[in-house]
């Protein structure tokens, strides 16, 4: 199935296609490619606001996104593989039979299939800037981001992979 409606099922049911994911097999390139799918997303999204920060400052755009570019596809892949690591740690407390392997795709899948709303906020923070619009649709971003990561995780470790 396409990327893009394994992202629109996930919003329907996350459990389910993340078992469907699950149920292609141990790749690690493809989860990986996730992360880094969702992490460009992410970068991408941070543009405009940082375009509006360095035209209301007056500081130099292209440090300001070096600086995102470096903290979202070098530094956050390694802090989310940690914390996909721990996450499994922490379900095994709870009697996960999950692998390693499970509890990296539910995370990286969740960051990749709520990127939309990420798209999103970053359109509001560069066109409208803060206020009340680009703290409710974070705030929905991080609730949908939580449930993917969550459902994704409890249908990971339900069963051995």
């Amino acid at each position: 199935m396409a990327v893009t409606r394994n992202i629109t099922a996930t919003y329907r049911n996350p459990g389910k296609t993340l078992r469907g994911l699950l149920a292609l097999g141990q790749r690690e390139d493809r989860a990986l490619a996730y992360l880094m799918a969702g992490c460009m997303i992410v970068f991408i999204a941070q543009l405009p606001r940082l375009a509006r920060e360095a035209h209301l400052t007056g500081e130099e755009l292209n440090m300001l996104l070096g600086a995102s570019l470096m903290a979202w596809i070098f530094i956050a892949p390694l802090a989310l593989y940690c914390l996909a690591a721990v996450s499994h740690l922490i379900a095994k407390i709870f009697r996960g039979k999950g692998s390693h392997y499970g509890a990296r795709l539910a995370l990286f899948w969740a960051l990749l299939a709520s990127s939309p709303l990420m798209l999103l906020w970053g359109l509001i923070a560069g066109f409208i800037g803060p206020g009340l619009e680009l703290q409710v649709v974070g705030l929905l971003w991080f609730v949908v981001f939580g449930w993917f990561w969550i459902s994704g995780l409890i249908a990971a470790e339900k069963a051995p992979q």
